[in-house]
This record gives structure tokens, C-alpha cells and sequence, in this order.
């Protein structure tokens, strides 16, 4: 099989069978065993936990932004599966520079995680499982915008960080998950996709829902009662949201779609 093409346009050939493979996107690491391949995936990232009862068992090779050059080159890996937003530039650079296979990912419209499923299963002979998830995909994707034909639109701030509080952009794989149940994330000042703001009256008025990622800052109940305390006239707003649930592409998109389809049906 050819034409198979990553994120930065690169066209790669499928892989040998005896592929050893280092995972540095937790998503993707869970959407390889998915696809049966978990015993090709030789190094993860200590974020890497899912499936929980078969991942770790792999070498871990540092954090996602934290990535140990002299581990991985000890794995004697044949292809590494990066990120975009995830994986730092230069150490993308460095594994290919060392002879390994570099496959740059980068979903942003949620229906990306077709070609995604495609691409890792036509690359490591995973054809039929990948078009399995294909249909469970769109069968799960069709059953959110069908059900949000009857929701109201939302205007909602997503935040995954504090200290300084940060958002999403509306070009990001978050926003448009969010925008699939009539979420919009609004518009925010600047060019950077993850933006740094800060948390006004004005911007809490303007807003239906504030919600509080579970990853990457992992929001508390005490994040949740301090913005109720300093927000009192809105913090019927503060909502806990899975940040796997939506932030994750790859398989664990699936189980997403139906999460973040009953979340919005449920609100008031």
C-alpha cells in the first residue's frame, strides 16, 4: 500500500513487520494497541496510560515535553509517532537525524481521525482493524450532530491551565469537539492557538458555561469553589470537564463523542 501521508505531507511506506515503534502522544499510544499493535510499541511517554492493564509494561521515555533522547536511542525504535502541539520540534528532528521513521500527526477537524485510523493501520498492516474503527467512528460522529440538531448554542470558556489561566483557540482539535454539540469557544486575541488570558467579570459575563479541563492541569474541586467564591452571580457556570474525553484524538474519540453528547444534553 502507498500514498500513505502524515501531517507534514511526508508519504511513508508501510513498515517492515518486526517495526519497533516509540509512541510520544498518550492518544496515539492507546490507539496503536487498539489497532492490535501494542506489541510493536516499545516506548511510551509517562502520560502514555491507557490501556492501563497493558501500558506499562512499555519503557517509558520522560514526559511529553520531557522526552530523553538517550532512552529512546536505546529502544533501537524503527518509527516514532510525534505531534504538532505535543512533540518538541528539535527532538523530532534528532530521532529522524538518528535513521528513525518520524510520522508527524496533527488533527484539528474531528472527522481527521479517519485518515489518522488509516494511516497508522495501513503503515503497520492494520487495515481491518482500522477501518473497524472508521465505522465505529462515524457511526458515533453522525449520532452527536444528529442529537445536537436539538441543542441550544453555548458560549464556553475551556480552561486547561492556571497560573496564568489559559484557553483554547477555536483552531484546535478541543474546540472543534466542542463546536460538534453547539459549543463555541469564542474568539480570542492573538494568534496563539492556546492562549493565555485573563479570568474578568467581563469575560465570565459573556459566557453560558465555564469549564474546567481535567487535563492538562488537573482542576479540583477547590479550583471549581474558589472561581464560585470569586464569581458568586455565576457559579452556576463552573462545570468539570474530561479532558480526555475531548482532547483525545485516535480511538479513545469514539467513546468521546458519546460523552460530550450526553454532557451537553444534560445541562439545563
Amino acid at each position: 500500500m502507498t500514498g500513505l501521508i502524515d501531517a507534514a505531507g511526508t508519504v511513508h511506506e508501510p513498515a517492515p513487520a518486526d517495526a519497533r515503534i516509540v509512541s510520544l502522544v498518550p492518544s496515539i499510544t492507546e490507539l496503536l494497541f487498539d489497532l492490535g499493535l501494542g506489541d510493536r510499541v516499545v516506548g511510551r511517554t509517562a502520560f502514555c496510560v491507557h490501556p492501563a492493564d497493558r501500558v506499562k509494561a512499555v519503557t517509558s521515555v520522560g514526559g511529553t515535553k520531557t522526552v530523553r533522547m538517550d532512552k529512546i536511542a536505546a529502544l533501537h525504535p524503527t518509527h516514532a509517532i510525534v505531534n504538532v502541539d505535543e512533540t518538541p520540534r528539535d527532538l523530532a528532528d534528532e530521532m529522524a537525524a538518528a535513521g528513525i521513521r518520524v510520522v508527524i500527526t496533527h488533527p484539528v477537524e474531528v472527522r481527521d481521525n479517519l485518515a489518522l485510523y488509516r494511516l497508522l493501520g495501513g503503515m503497520f498492516g492494520a487495515e481491518a482493524e482500522a477501518e473497524a474503527l472508521c465505522a465505529r467512528f462515524t457511526a458515533a460522529y453522525d449520532a452527536t450532530v444528529a442529537a445536537a440538531e436539538g441543542l441550544p448554542e453555548r458560549r464556553v470558556l475551556y480552561l486547561i491551565w492556571t497560573g496564568p489561566w489559559m484557553t483554547v483557540s477555536r483552531d484546535t482539535y478541543v474546540s472543534r469537539m466542542l463546536s460538534l454539540v453547539r459549543w463555541g469557544t469564542g474568539c480570542w486575541i492573538g494568534r496563539a492557538r492556546y492562549p493565555s488570558l485573563e479570568l474578568t467579570p467581563a469575560i465570565v459575563e459573556s459566557m453560558d458555561r465555564v469549564l474546567f479541563s481535567t487535563e492538562p492541569f488537573p482542576f479540583k474541586d477547590r479550583h471549581i469553589a474558589e472561581f464560585r467564591q470569586a464569581f458568586p452571580d455565576h457559579a452556576d457556570k463552573a462545570l468539570f470537564i474530561d479532558g480526555q474525553m475531548v482532547s483525545w484524538y485516535g480511538s479513545r474519540a469514539i467513546a468521546g463523542l458519546g460523552y460530550l453528547t450526553d454532557l451537553a444534553a444534560g445541562l439545563p
